[in-house]
This record gives C-alpha cells, sequence and structure tokens, in this order.
C-alpha cells in the first residue's frame, strides 16, 4: 500500500478567522469614521442652490439634500432645504419628483446666513439706506456693495466684542467688589457711550431680498453674517468658504439652539475636564498600586481589595454620577458654601455642578483603569531590580523611587490613556455635575484665581447629545452632530496620541520592554 504524505503542519483555520476577524473590525471602523467625516464636513460646503417650477407652476428655491420612496411605491419624493423661515415658516420641503416641471441652477441665486431666522435664499436686489433703498442698480455693483459694507460690519462686530471682552467685564467685576470707586464708574460709562456707538454704525443699511416667486423682504444688514453665490462660486472660492466654515465651527460659539455657530466652548470644556481628570486620578491610581503590589502583605484581605477594585470598573457610569452628586454638590459643596461663601447664599458656588465636580466624578470613574494598569506594570519588573538596588546599600524607599516607579512610567500612561479614552466620551454622569447645554464663556480668563472650577462648561459628548435629541429642528442639526462627533473623536485621538508619545519616550529612556 502506498503511503499518505502527511500534511504540512500549519494552524488550520483559527489563523484565517483571527486575521479575518481583524481586518473586519478595522473595515468597520474605516467605514464608521468615513461617514461621520463626510456627513460632518460636508455640511461646511458650499452646496449648489436650484431653482424649482412644480407642474402646478409653484416657484422654490433650494438646496437638495436627499431622495427616499414614496409611502405609496409610486415614485420618489426630495427633500430640499429652501431656508426664508420668516416668509414661509418652514425651512423644509418634501416635493415629489414626478411633480418637478424643471429644475435649473441660476448663477444670481444668493444664500444669507442671517442671526435670526435662519438662512434665506432667493435674489440680491438692491443694497443701501433703509429710506432710500431702490433696485436700480446693477447686479455686480450691488453684490461688491453687499461684500464691502459685510466685510466693514465685521470689524466693527470684532471692535464691539473686544471693547465687550477686555474693557466691560473687567470694569463690571471691578465695581461689584467697589461699588464707589469713581474711577471705574467713568471708564463703565465711557466704554458704553463707545459700544453704543459701534452699534449705531452698524446699523441704517439694509439689503432689499426678493425670493424666487416674487416676494420681497427688506433685511438690516447688521443681522447678516456671511452671503455666498454659490452656483457662481470656482472650485478654488468653494474650497476657501469650506476652509472658512470649518474654522468658524472650530471657533465660534453655538448660536440658535446649538443648530448653528461652533463648538470652541464645548471643545475647551472637553479638553480643560480631561486634563483636569487626569491630574486628580493619576497620584491617586498609581499610590494605590504602589501600596497594593509594594506595600501590603499579600493574603486574603489583599486579594479581596483587587476584586473589588476590578468590579468598580463595571459599575455603570451613571452610579457614579449620582454619587458625585450626593457626595461632591450637595455634600461637599454646600459645605464650602456655608463655610466661605456664605454671603453668597441662597444663591450657590460650590453647591451646585461645576467644572471641579466633574473632573472628581470621572477620576473616580477611571480610578480602577489606572489601578489596574498600573499594578501590572509594576508587578512585570523584574525582582532582580529591586535586589540590586537593596543590595547595593539603598533603602525601600529609595528602591521605589528611583528605580521601580520610573521602570512603570509606561504602564502609568497605559492606564492614564485608558482612562482618558473613557472619560473623554461618559455623558451619563456629567449630566448630573455640571456639564450646561449652553455656556459660551469658558471657565478660564484673566480674573484672579483664572481657573474658576466652579463653574459650568460644556462638553462635546452631552453637546451631540442635545443637538440630536432636544434640538428644535433636528434635521438641521444632523449635520452638526456629525461634525461634532468627529471633533470628539479627533480630540480623543489627539489626547491618547500625546500620552503615548510620552508612553514611548518613557519606555526608551529606562530600557523597559513592552510586553509581548
Amino acid at each position: 500500500m502506498r503511503r499518505r504524505r502527511p500534511l504540512p503542519r500549519s494552524e488550520g483555520p483559527w489563523a484565517w478567522l483571527a486575521a479575518g476577524s481583524v481586518a473586519l473590525s478595522l473595515l468597520m471602523l474605516t467605514a464608521l469614521l468615513l461617514l461621520i467625516a463626510v456627513r460632518g464636513l460636508a455640511h461646511f460646503w458650499p452646496a449648489t442652490v436650484v431653482q424649482i417650477e412644480m407642474q402646478d407652476g409653484r416657484l422654490l428655491a433650494g438646496q437638495a439634500v436627499r431622495e427616499l420612496p414614496l409611502e405609496e411605491g409610486h415614485g420618489n419624493e426630495r427633500l430640499y432645504f429652501t431656508g426664508n423661515r420668516d416668509l414661509d415658516g418652514e425651512i423644509w420641503h418634501w416635493l415629489p419628483v414626478d411633480a418637478i416641471a424643471s429644475v435649473e441652477r441660476p448663477p444670481e441665486l444668493t444664500v444669507l446666513e442671517r442671526r435670526h431666522h435662519g438662512r434665506f435664499i432667493g435674489r440680491l436686489i438692491a443694497v443701501g439706506d433703509a429710506g432710500t433703498i431702490d433696485g436700480n442698480h446693477a447686479q455686480q455693483a450691488v453684490w461688491t456693495r453687499l461684500e464691502a459694507r459685510l466685510a466693514a460690519l465685521e470689524q466693527l462686530r470684532g471692535e464691539r466684542e473686544r471693547l465687550r471682552r477686555e474693557v466691560l467685564r473687567p470694569l463690571i467685576r471691578r465695581l461689584d467688589a467697589n461699588p464707589n470707586d469713581a474711577d471705574a464708574q467713568l471708564a463703565l460709562v465711557e466704554a458704553n457711550a463707545r459700544v453704543y456707538d459701534l452699534q449705531l454704525a452698524m446699523r441704517g443699511e439694509v439689503a432689499l431680498l426678493e425670493s424666487v416667486d416674487g416676494r420681497r423682504l427688506r433685511q438690516p444688514l447688521e443681522e447678516v453674517l456671511r452671503a455666498w453665490r454659490p452656483n457662481a462660486m470656482s472650485l478654488p472660492q468653494k474650497l476657501a468658504a469650506w476652509a472658512g466654515g470649518v474654522w468658524r465651527f472650530l471657533a465660534e460659539g453655538p448660536r440658535d439652539g446649538n443648530t448653528a455657530g461652533g463648538v470652541w466652548p464645548a471643545i475647551f470644556g472637553t479638553v480643560l475636564m480631561v486634563l483636569l481628570m487626569s491630574l486628580l486620578v493619576t497620584p491617586f491610581g498609581v499610590l494605590a498600586a504602589v501600596y497594593l503590589n509594594e506595600v501590603a502583605h499579600q493574603g486574603r484581605w489583599t486579594n479581596l481589595v483587587r476584586i473589588a477594585v476590578r468590579n468598580l470598573a463595571g459599575v455603570p457610569s451613571i452610579v457614579y454620577g449620582v454619587f458625585g452628586l450626593g457626595v461632591f454638590v450637595y455634600g461637599i459643596g454646600s459645605s464650602l458654601d456655608e463655610w466661605f461663601f456664605s454671603d453668597s447664599l441662597p444663591s450657590p458656588t460650590f453647591g451646585t455642578g461645576g467644572l471641579l465636580w466633574a473632573s472628581l466624578t470621572l477620576a473616580l470613574l477611571t480610578l480602577p483603569v489606572v489601578i489596574v494598569a498600573t499594578e501590572e506594570g509594576l508587578a512585570r519588573i523584574p525582582v532582580e531590580q529591586r535586589e540590586g538596588a537593596l543590595a547595593l546599600g539603598a533603602t525601600r524607599f529609595e528602591t521605589l523611587a528611583r528605580v521601580v516607579l520610573p521602570m512603570a512610567v509606561p504602564a502609568m500612561l497605559t492606564g492614564v490613556i485608558l482612562a482618558v479614552a473613557r472619560a473623554a466620551g461618559e455623558v451619563a454622569p456629567l449630566l448630573l455635575v455640571g456639564v450646561a447645554k449652553l455656556a459660551p464663556q469658558v471657565p478660564v480668563d484673566g480674573e484672579f484665581p483664572f481657573l474658576h472650577l466652579e463653574r459650568k462648561f460644556m462638553h462635546l459628548g452631552y453637546h451631540i447629545y442635545d443637538t440630536a435629541f432636544h434640538g428644535s429642528d433636528v434635521q438641521a442639526a444632523m449635520p452638526l452632530v456629525f461634525a461634532s462627533a468627529l471633533l470628539l473623536v479627533l480630540v480623543i485621538l489627539v489626547l491618547n496620541l500625546t500620552a503615548i508619545f510620552l508612553r514611548h519616550h518613557f519606555r526608551v529612556r529606562h530600557g523597559v520592554q513592552p510586553r509581548p
């Protein structure tokens, strides 16, 4: 009988299954990030505006959003963003595709972003004083005048905000501390007069607008933030407009119920809270891990403490929020108000949610992660390192401080990375201990003590939740939800990469090999 050749040794299908699982996970993660990026960043692109004529003669102008089949199953219907809330009362229109007679792209169609009533989509007829405006001007001249006037208004707004930030607010705080300060009173009157003059300079001119169906509107220019003609813009102009929209989203504060504007206060609040949480949780987590691994007697009670710490990592985050509300806010915060801020009562200072209590709550939430990661790093350090230091005459404290802890720094930073990744995305505890729907003033300013831990703050995670589920116009807020979600992922990525680079630096410096 012929001998059968043995099959080559291999891991069988399990290696392929593991590799396929990794590839599928990476593919799903890439698809998720791509979806968020496309849906979020596309919001800032100056989309084409079309003029639609229906078969019944009705005229509309707007931007196509999406198309869905009709419920009856006959044809499709298309959603258009038409703006003009002050004229129509609605800014969204579902139109049956079969009922559309024609679609045109006139280059003169103009989009105006306003402080109130949202965007206007139509034609620009004239720009001038409110009493003498007429429509007997060339379109290009009118558009040039509008651009120049909006640029001047932007400078006036910037000067007004600078006066309010750098002059008025410090003077008001100075008068709150000393109401009889005559110099401050005189300076406040002069500053208010300057602000009033700027506001007068912004008033007076209006834009005569016309919708595609012939209705006209007088729009004060002081309420107009930006204007553009997307159908007449070249590709470089659209790229510049897109970059400007992204920058305003990052640098400005929210408005119109978080459905417009930017998220700068939420970015600042998220990063500041994570940094404070890291500063609070790292020393306590490291000290607890050092005690469990280096000081405490290894026995039954130590093992029970380790089990309890690991179980705390699985407690729902809302439980930590309730604990923070009861202990930090109502317990410690109310006591601090009675001892140090009794003059401000019944208005609480620390007896309400704020940045400090939110950071402490999330530090408590992530403490088990730091303890476990640091203890595992300490356990991986060879015993010979400790024995060699002791043999050379070092004390136990010197061995711990100069040999063991420096070699365990990469493990500590691993715990901090995991803590940052979890804390930056938590929302449930923050609902109870300090996050706000709208807090345009960041908790850092030029007034002593410069960092105001008692103030409420905005958070990207809560901003996403509130905009998506509690906004007055969810359809208009969805692009901002995707953009904010992408920004939250990038913020967490930057924070994690910073900790990863630090971990690599200490690992190379102390010659610690990564765990296989």
